[in-house]
């Protein structure tokens, strides 16, 4: 004997049971349930109720009846790293806090994905795309202005929507005087990791060329290795370099990311009795911090980087073309 279907549950059926209206349903549904000044009892009693009776939202359905969807959605191009997974968390803490439901995505720095992920999340109509790190933000912020999206830049600059980022250029001139210091003064540092064509990369090489300048001291290219952003390339740089040149006393690493392959690198080094030198790091984890030798660490200012990125969104009138935020020197623990 075949069964008929199980009839679908309903606004009007959650209503019943929770003995409330339907419109008072819909709003704590659809996450409207503060605006209309709704109980979080009565809110979370009908969100036990959608669930056990086993209540979806047909959230593409629902966003067409409204002049807003409620949902942020930010792409980023790496999640196991600290710095985005930091970004990542503010972000989502950060929307809820305002009643919006944030979703993000990871891209792998494949300008194809980032593309795709854009166009996805436009079709739900996100209120507002922040582009992380992306590798082409103004073709995303394109896209977005064409479908009447707003549309935010953080980490990378674009020329066609605000971008927050980091002051890269102080954050390096910080970094590079404090290895140029310990290590003594008097030679140039190497610098490993970041793609040369890319703005940050380049912001903080001027950074590290401004602190060789106000020693008098030249910066051969041939000590600039912008090998991307691999720990893999990073440490087959490195190894090629040192190959047929002395290692200088002090290494300016890019990234985390990059220090990962620095560090194995260095290992092997150690281990065939090479001398250690100084590393410093633009971007921060605190465990390196435990490494031998200590490690001088630029640590980027995440919560105010993302305060600004929601100020934007909060605001009105026209927002600057570019907001930069001072990132905070973290020194080395010297035993």
């Amino acid at each position: 004997m075949t069964r008929a279907p199980q009839k679908k549950t309903t606004i009007y059926d959650l209503a019943r049971l929770a003995g409330t209206s339907a419109s008072t349903v819909s709003a704590v549904l659809n996450g409207r349930w503060k605006e209309r000044r709704i109980s979080a009892s009565t809110a979370d009693r009908i969100s036990r109720l959608a669930e056990a009776q086993g209540y979806a939202v047909n959230i593409p359905a629902s966003m067409l009846r409204r002049e807003r969807s409620h949902v942020v959605g930010m792409i980023v191009p790496k999640y196991d790293n600290r710095y985005f997974g930091s970004i990542i968390e503010g972000f989502e803490m950060r929307a809820r806090e305002r009643g919006l439901f944030p979703v993000t995505t990871c891209t792998l720095r494949d300008p194809g994905l980032e593309i795709e992920a854009a166009r996805t999340m436009i079709s739900y109509q996100v209120d507002w795309l922040v582009a992380t790190g992306a590798t082409d933000p103004d073709r995303i912020a394109d896209l977005c202005r064409a479908a009447g999206v707003r549309a935010v830049n953080l980490d990378l600059p674009g020329a066609r929507a605000p971008s927050v980022i980091s002051d890269n250029r102080g954050g390096a001139l910080m970094l590079a005087r404090r290895l140029l210091a310990r290590s003594g003064g008097g030679a140039p540092m190497l610098f490993v990791g970041g793609r040369g064509q890319d703005h940050n990369t380049l912001a903080r090489l001027d950074g590290f060329r401004a602190a060789h300048a106000e020693r008098g001291i030249a910066v051969d290219e041939r000590l600039v290795l912008t090998c991307g952003y691999s720990a893999d390339k990073a440490e087959a740089a490195l190894e090629a370099f040192a190959a047929d040149r002395r290692v200088p006393k002090a290494v300016f690493v890019n990234s985390t990311i990059s220090l990962e392959g620095v560090v194995r690198w260095l290992r092997r080094r150690a281990a065939a009795g090479g001398a250690q030198p100084l590393i410093g790091c633009f971007d921060w984890d605190p465990f390196a911090a435990h490494l031998a030798g200590g490690i001088d660490m630029i640590r980027q200012d995440v919560p105010v980087m993302l305060d600004r990125v929601f100020a934007l969104m909060d605001g009105a009138g026209d927002p600057p073309a570019l907001i930069e935020v001072p990132p905070i020197l973290i020194p080395a623990e010297e035993g």
